[in-house]
């Protein structure tokens, strides 16, 4: 592993290397809220258990840019095989992508956790290394790889701890830091019509310093007018759509949405727990009345969400509507975030693991865009109805999964925007997309409804 003699590109190494070191204690601190003796658990059946994510985070890192740029021997070949891919099962068949066949039975978690650690320190000696690779891999310049390899670690710790939150709240740790559910009355949501402009969406590559490939390219859409609720649905008002019958009712949903409540025998959504007429909420750490919580934004499927906004006589955003409303105001003028141009501190929304769990909406006017609507980034991903799909000039790049997003390019899969309280500040760009299928109900996601 000796250094060439020219350096080659020029980036943050120190800096890189404090981010990489806290961005794997957050993993670690995640990784023990169930400890070792629940790396085994499997709470969501379209997930793998625990353990397998202690061996896939490293994995990544190691394929990316360890094996993959710089083609250093591995520690242990099998493990970078074994934990290179995740799945993601179609929750209507069955069918899923390329992903390696699962073993009789997973490493244990020590096993795992030695060649993780093996691993990260290869990744921080990799920091300083890459800069000399002379490596002609689009990931390789400007530290993009590592941008990647970070970005990968900070969506695994929100896929992680929705996989925890269906756990037994006696199956879990409570971290010294995390206080009780916050408690108090909702902020008044009202309709904000949003005449008709531009929305520019994705990113050009060289804007930058990461994106994701389905992020990519940039272009101007026209934006017929709209009207959208200022505050995301609530758990109170949901529950009236579930109390009144309308739930139960075949008429406010999609066939194939029915057709998926039916199968699941889905009675509310799965956040929330009802025993003899009794509702609570289950939370990460807490489960509590419903009714305490009743100011949360209710998180809910797509196809609940579609259901709920048919029977107010609306529908849902689109993607489009959504970077109109949430990026431009009424001066015609572009921001970076919502607010303006001022960096996501805690003052403009629930994100970036300031709480641990929704709060009342409309808790950080801060954050309003300039049209006045409330939280479209924080509290909870906001579901639209746009098919997840490739932009115009879509072109897959990364060397180990080439057809990283075009497995998603399925019609199944739909955008999500904006940020839930466990989604890293470092994702809160513009062109960041979020996805997931319309009958996958774990997802830290709220939703508001739209008019024409």
């Amino acid at each position: 592993m000796g250094l060439p003699l020219s350096l080659n590109e020029d980036y943050d190494v120190e800096g890189l290397r404090t981010r990489f070191m806290k961005a794997w204690t957050r993993s670690d601190s995640i990784f023990d809220i169930v400890g070792p003796q629940g790396m085994r658990a499997q709470p969501i059946v379209w997930r793998h258990p625990f353990v397998f994510y202690v061996g896939h985070l490293p994995a990544f890192s190691w394929n990316q840019i360890c094996g993959g740029i710089l083609e250093w021997k591995s520690f242990n070949s099998y493990f970078d095989d074994l934990f290179c891919r995740g799945i993601d099962p179609d929750v209507d068949t069955g069918e899923c992508h390329w992903h390696p066949e699962v073993p009789e039975s997973w490493p244990g978690f020590d096993e795992t956790a030695q060649y993780r650690d093996k691993v990260r320190g290869a990744i921080l000696e990799s920091v300083e290394m890459l800069r000399y690779s002379g490596s002609r891999e689009v990931m390789a310049r400007g530290g993009r790889a590592f941008e990647m390899v970070l970005e990968h670690e900070y969506m695994h710790q929100e896929t992680l701890l929705y996989m925890m939150l269906q756990l037994p709240v006696d199956e879990k740790r409570r971290p010294e830091h995390v206080g009780a559910p916050v408690s108090r009355p909702a902020a008044t949501s009202r309709a904000i019509r949003i005449p008709p402009g531009k929305a520019r969406m994705g990113a050009r590559f060289s804007a930058i310093p990461f994106g994701w490939d389905n992020e990519f390219g940039e272009h101007v859409v026209e934006v017929p007018s709209f009207v959208i609720d200022s505050l995301p649905v609530t758990n109170d008002q949901f529950y009236e759509f579930v109390f009144c019958g309308a739930y139960e009712d075949e008429r406010y949903w999609r066939a194939e949405d029915w057709r998926w409540k039916r199968l699941e025998e889905k009675r509310c959504p799965s956040f929330w727990l009802e025993d003899q007429g009794n509702w609570s909420y289950r939370g990460m750490f807490d489960v509590v009345s419903l009714s305490d919580v009743g100011s949360w934004p209710v998180y809910v499927s797509l196809a609940e969400a579609r259901a709920y906004a048919k029977w107010r006589g609306k529908r849902l955003p689109t993607e489009a509507e959504f970077h109109r409303a949430a990026f431009y105001g009424p001066d015609k003028k572009e921001s970076i975030y919502p607010w303006g141009t001022a960096l996501p501190a805690a003052c403009h929304g629930n994100f970036g693991f300031g709480a641990w769990s929704p709060l009342p909406v409309g808790s950080h006017p801060a954050g309003d865009s300039r049209w006045g609507i409330s939280e479209l980034v924080g509290n909870g991903w906001e579901l639209t109805d746009t098919p997840f799909a490739p932009f115009p000039g879509f072109t897959p790049y990364m060397k180990t999964y080439p057809d990283y997003s075009k497995d998603f390019f399925d019609g199944k899969h739909f955008v999500l925007k904006g940020a839930s309280w466990a989604t890293a500040t470092e994702l809160l760009r513009p062109s960041f997309r979020n996805w997931y299928q319309a009958h996958y109900p774990y997802v830290f996601a709220k939703f508001r409804c739209v008019s024409d």
